[in-house]
């Protein structure tokens, strides 16, 4: 939703922004509407909907890395409580798919072609936005699940967790950004408790003009009334990946216990790095279990190639 008219200042008034503001949205929006009414490329559309009814559902909008993916699922299973991990494949590449397809079947996760995205290569966080409202209208809110959860894929959890345990005492949850008077949850991991959301027109997109990216465009119907000090908080540290590199050049972030990300900003470096088989981990997370460093070392090298800036 745009902003209120009251908060554009008489410069921006003088630019005529909130009629060009209103008017791309209206177009943003009709575009919205029509990619959530395609049908998905490859998928059973109700034998998810039955798999997902009353279960804690973790949801992934894959995006073509194959090895990132695998990755993921692999430490999901293995570490993560929930009842089913849904995929849902927004990759521009039907060969980068085929492969993410592959990887849901070895490991038992339910696998979503997503439809053409119209956002994809004019705009990534549009897209991932379309990917999630799609997702909701069309599988989430039809399945009526117990609760579900948005992960970004190059997040890695390290060590056992339960990230649904804080919706016995929430209505949802995850990691907090702010945009002046406005807050929202990162789509990168955000968690809600269906019944609490069921009937609010959810919009997982993002309200560019207001500073609000990704999930941002929840603000007016879920966020507004909401004190974001009251939501349980995950702590999330820095530190290096690689040796002799300053922290802000390539670095991995440790959130709570439950994810790692890597964050390099100069891919040139890296891969440099990659080509001599220098890549390594500087260290590993100061509070952490000894298995952080070891999954850390595994998971670098396979998110190095999608996570580029900030």
């Amino acid at each position: 939703m745009p902003k209120a008219l009251r908060e554009y200042n008489w410069r921006q008034w003088l630019r005529l922004q909130p009629l060009t503001h209103a008017v791309k949205t209206a177009r943003y929006r009709k575009i919205d509407r029509r990619f959530l009414s395609l049908p998905a490329k490859a998928c059973d559309i109700q034998g998810t909907r039955d798999a997902a009814r009353g279960r804690d559902v973790l949801l992934t909008i894959a995006f073509g890395n194959a090895q990132c993916l695998d990755l993921q699922v692999r430490l999901i299973r293995g570490l993560v409580r929930h009842d089913l991990h849904i995929v849902a494949d927004n990759s521009v590449s039907e060969a980068a798919a085929d492969e993410n397809r592959q990887v849901c079947a070895a490991y038992g996760a339910s696998y979503v072609r997503l439809p053409a995205n119209p956002w994809t290569v004019k705009n990534p966080s549009r897209s991932h936005g379309a990917a999630l409202n799609w997702m909701w209208h069309n599988i989430l809110k039809p399945a009526a699940p117990a609760a579900f959860g948005f992960l970004d894929q190059d997040i890695f959890p390290t060590q056992p967790c339960d990230p649904f345990a804080p919706l016995q005492h929430v209505a949802f949850y995850g990691d907090l950004r702010r945009a002046g008077a406005r807050w929202y949850l990162w789509a990168g991991y955000c968690f809600f408790r269906f019944d609490a959301v069921a009937r609010k027109p959810l919009d997982f997109g993002l309200d560019w003009f207001a500073g609000l990216d990704t999930g941002g465009a929840n603000w007016e119907v879920l966020y507004r009334d909401v004190d974001p000090n009251a939501l349980p908080q995950r702590p999330i540290t820095a530190f290096a990946a690689l040796p002799g590199v300053e922290l802000r050049q390539a670095y991995l972030r440790m959130a709570g216990n439950l994810a790692a990300r890597s964050r390099p900003r100069r891919r040139s470096l890296v891969e440099g790095e990659k080509a001599r088989g220098r890549f390594t981990l500087a260290g590993t997370h100061p509070s952490g279990p000894a298995q952080i460093g070891a999954t850390m070392r595994l998971a670098v090298d396979t998110v190095i190639e999608l996570c580029d800036g900030t």
